[in-house]
């Protein structure tokens, strides 16, 4: 399993949802930025605290969450 050193958890921020080294910059803002078309140095302008490895341990930690475990069908399909 990956560490994400800049990722943090933290109750009292954004009620405990996945953020940026503890910032109010959470994770799904950053996935949502780059999904609707910012590129990193738009966001990076926009945001200045943050690096750009935010931005890339953010999308990994998006894509960790996604990994779907496959199951072997039983019976037939419909």
């Amino acid at each position: 399993m990956r560490v994400y050193d800049r990722i943090t958890f933290d109750p009292y921020i954004l009620g405990g949802r996945a953020c940026i080294r503890g910032m109010r910059i959470s994770v799904l803002l950053l996935v949502n930025l780059v999904t609707n078309g910012m590129s990193v140095e738009q966001i990076l302008k926009e945001y200045p605290l943050l690096e750009a490895e935010d931005i890339s341990q953010a999308l990994q930690h998006a894509v960790a969450l996604t990994n779907e475990e496959l199951h072997p069908l039983t019976g037939s399909p419909l």
